[in-house]
């Protein structure tokens, strides 16, 4: 995929975690203690690791957030900036701690996962005005569902008013306001949140594709409906299709997502076709299982490319 003269410019709005990551053979039973195997710190959330894999794939990233006082808040402003990504619209909190996330991968390499979103949950006025001053010139706007919805919907509006892209991961999964999909031009469920939103059961590709085109019809521009090891498939009001899944050997699935929405943006901001686009993320969602933690699977530019010349 060939790049634009420029680098796009990505705006993120949204959490930023420490994430506890801890490997086990199985979920323990209620009140049951399970041996565990290894336990490791990665600095996460959806909003960061959003702008560490457009960072790393070309774009010029603008972080906006909320991180505590604590030894996690500054650590974590401190991998993002050795990313060369823009911090200066992240706050810190002077009461609430950073978010964590208590991540547990067991045997199947399948994460579970619990946040606890702390700072994140407390933005409010601060971000949504560092959020719309970082819109000017901006190509793209990244939204998740890790900070109070009402700010994400607000810098949405703002965003769309400023003729920039709308690409909400809609993670965690949670209700949405009536016609808040409207201001939405690009939606990333997994296939979880896809069946949330729409009622329907995703269980293939075959219900994916119709959950995609449930979600356009409730006013979203374009949904890319995420399916794992079963591929994308994706629908907008003038094409719909599939793309499958690149064969890797996965060591965790925690943030291969995040690295797709993350890649999907910075196609779409780089003018690429919608079903270019949609490849050159799930390339990047297959490299990211590959290797462990979330921030530091996110695949380089090359690695992507070099993936998609494979096949």
């Amino acid at each position: 995929m060939a790049k634009r003269e420029s680098a796009p410019t990505i705006v993120v709005l949204g959490g930023i975690n420490m994430d506890l990551i801890a490997t086990a053979p199985r979920l323990p039973m209620p009140g049951e203690t399970v041996r565990g195997g290894e336990f490791y710190t990665a600095p996460g959330g959806k909003g960061a690791n959003h702008a560490v894999a457009a960072a790393r794939l070309g774009a010029s990233v603008r972080m906006v957030g909320r991180v505590g006082k604590d030894t996690f808040g500054p650590s974590m402003l401190d991998d993002l900036r050795a990313d060369g990504i823009d911090v200066t619209g992240v706050s810190e909190d002077p009461v609430n701690a950073s978010g964590v996330a208590v991540i547990l991968l067991d045997d199947s390499r399948q994460n579970h996962i619990v946040a606890v979103y702390g700072a994140n949950a407390a933005c409010g006025d601060t971000e949504l005005q560092a959020a719309t001053s970082a819109l000017d010139g901006a190509d793209v706007l990244m939204l998740q569902l890790e900070i109070p919805f009402e700010v994400s919907l607000a810098a949405a509006r703002a965003a769309k008013s400023m003729g920039v892209t709308v690409v909400l991961d809609p993670a965690s999964a949670a209700p949405l306001p009536p016609g808040s999909l409207e201001t939405v031009d690009v939606l990333t469920p997994n296939q979880t949140e896809a069946t949330f939103l729409t009622k329907l059961e995703v269980r293939d590709l075959a219900s994916a594709r119709d959950a995609a085109h449930a979600l356009v019809e409730m006013g979203v521009g374009l949904a890319v409906v995420k399916l794992g090891s079963e591929g994308v498939c994706y629908a907008s009001r003038e094409e719909s299709g599939d793309v499958s899944a690149f064969r890797v050997e996965a060591v965790d699935t925690v943030a291969a997502g995040d690295a797709f929405g993350g890649a999907l943006a910075v196609a779409l901001a780089e003018g690429a076709g919608l079903k270019e686009a949609v490849r050159f993320g799930t390339a990047a969602g297959a490299l990211a299982v590959t290797r462990p933690g979330a921030q530091e699977a996110m695949p380089s530019r090359r690695e992507v490319e070099a993936l998609m010349a494979r096949r």
